[in-house]
């Protein structure tokens, strides 16, 4: 009894890879919508406007700091500089590359070169949105009255950031699978009918 309990928990490997594979997919997609809205655009600034890699995307990276909103909260003022610093304009992008990606990372069945291409995508992005870590002192709590500041102690921010490792496990989950199901697809197509 207790032997075929482990037997079942033991092949629920592929079940889980199901779950890893959609669940990215929820995640890209709705956080892809949510670029569209102004709360989500603002709330990246930060994490952009300090990168090396991104903040050229910002017409003026290092102003943010003077303009930033609470989540939730607009200020007119503060929106208008975030229309002219392109924040919106960047986000709808990214927003848009996120969807995509997670359809793709979803199409797995009918396009797996596609979807292994994706998922590789995803693992460039989560190896970005780590790098955050390092570029964006926000990901840290800040020192002020207490004495737990600085490394490792994670911001909301950071909390946010360090999750996007199980992302990328999980894209090289979703890659190699997809690689697998092309090659399986491609010998059977040359070894042709029976």
């Amino acid at each position: 009894m207790k032997y075929s309990l482990i037997n079942r928990i033991a092949s629920l490997d592929r079940f889980g890879k199901i779950i890893l594979r959609y669940g990215i997919t929820i995640v890209f997609l709705w956080i892809g919508g949510l670029k569209f809205y102004t709360y989500e655009a603002d709330g990246i600034v930060p994490f952009v406007a300090n990168s090396p890699f991104m903040s050229f995307f910002y017409n003026n990276p290092m102003e943010y700091k003077h303009y930033q909103n609470k989540e939730g909260e607009l200020v007119s003022k503060n929106h208008a500089w975030h229309k002219s610093n392109n924040t919106y304009g960047f986000s709808i992008a990214l927003g848009s590359i996120l969807i995509l990606l997670g359809i793709l990372v979803a199409s797995h069945r009918f396009i797996p070169l596609i979807s292994m291409l994706a998922s590789m995508l995803i693992i460039l992005m989560t190896i970005g949105t780590l790098s955050f870590l390092v570029t964006t002192h926000e990901s840290w709590v800040p020192h002020s009255s207490d004495r737990q500041w600085g490394f490792p102690f994670l911001s909301s921010r950071g909390r946010l950031v360090v999750k996007d490792i199980i992302i990328l496990g999980g894209a090289v989950i979703t890659m190699s699978e997809s690689a697998a199901l092309y090659l399986f697809r491609r010998l059977k197509h040359k070894a042709g009918p029976n």
